[in-house]
């Protein structure tokens, strides 16, 4: 049976970290992208980052960016998010999903009167999902 399960969540104060594992099994996990995604209450899902699948290159959202990072250990199919330097809007259910094209959608986005690449969750979903982990950080 396919499965992704997240660990590693848990209650912390802001600015601390916490790391999440997403372990996978029943599929060849080498060849899959892994995108982290949350989902706070009240709120829609929303892309956190993702890891291609051979080289392993790592894109993120902006609200993100330097105090996340994502890895992954192809020899033990697990990928990790560490995350550092918490922040109460990072409270959610995380979840890791994982996405056979093996690689992670990036896009023009308009920011701040510019357009620039920015990651984006994959419009044509995720084949495989875990059953989410909750984070909570207080402030």
């Amino acid at each position: 049976e396919v499965q992704l399960v997240e660990s590693g969540g848990g209650l912390v104060q802001a600015g601390g970290s916490l790391r999440l594992s997403c372990a996978a099994s029943a599929f060849t996990f080498d060849d899959y992208a892994i995108a982290w995604l949350r989902q706070a209450p009240g709120k829609e899902r929303e892309g956190v980052g993702c890891i291609t699948s051979r080289d392993g290159s790592t894109f993120y959202v902006d609200s993100v960016k330097g105090r996340f990072t994502i890895s992954r250990d192809n020899a033990n199919n697990t990928v990790y998010l560490q995350m550092n330097s918490l922040k109460a809007e990072d409270t959610a259910v995380y979840y890791c999903a994982a996405d056979r094209s093996g690689v992670c959608t990036i896009l023009p986005t308009l920011v701040s009167g510019t357009v620039a690449l920015r990651y984006r969750p994959s419009s044509q979903g995720y084949d495989y999902w875990g059953q989410g982990t909750q984070v909570t950080v207080s402030s």
